[in-house]
């Protein structure tokens, strides 16, 4: 399983307020939820993600609120990973619940910029900035997880 994409970047401490805001979740859509995905931290992110594009953020993304609406808006809007420093750690539970893949790299976070292309092998977990050749190393899942995120989730992985 890979993954290729531009680069969006992102700083500390982003929440689940800013990945989604709660004005936006009256509604269980998908694609509702994609359309204002990030707003409150860059009002032209769904206008500039792409199938595929990667989020790069530092440390603690996705703390706050505990709502699945927040990986969910993020995949929905066709983010194929997000790599951070680190993760609020009930993001990542729900991240993994749905099927959006993540991978914590100190290094990687700091040094990819927004608009570098980055390559990203789940099975070894290195991370590969195209754009300047650099390579990181990231801890990658285990099988079983690997088969959630391959699945699409954790309830798709069980039937």
């Amino acid at each position: 399983m890979n993954a290729k994409g531009t680069v969006h970047k992102f700083g500390d401490n982003v929440d689940t307020d800013v990945i989604i805001p709660a004005r936006y979740l009256n509604t269980a859509s998908h694609k509702e939820l994609a359309a204002h995905c990030m707003e409150d931290i860059d009002k032209d992110f769904v206008n500039k993600v792409k199938e595929g594009d990667i989020i790069v953020a530092e440390k603690n993304f996705g703390c706050g609120s505990s709502r699945e609406h927040a990986p969910i808006a993020i995949k929905a809007s066709g983010i194929s990973c997000v790599i951070a420093s680190t993760f609020a750690r009930i993001f990542y539970r729900n991240a993994i619940n749905i099927g959006l893949p993540i991978l914590e790299c100190e290094e990687a976070a700091k040094e990819i910029k927004s608009g570098d292309v980055v390559s990203v092998d789940f099975n070894t977990g290195v991370i590969t900035d195209e754009t300047t050749g650099k390579t990181y190393q990231a801890e990658p899942f285990p099988e079983f997880i690997q088969n959630i995120i391959k699945k699409g989730g954790l309830i798709k992985s069980l039937s």
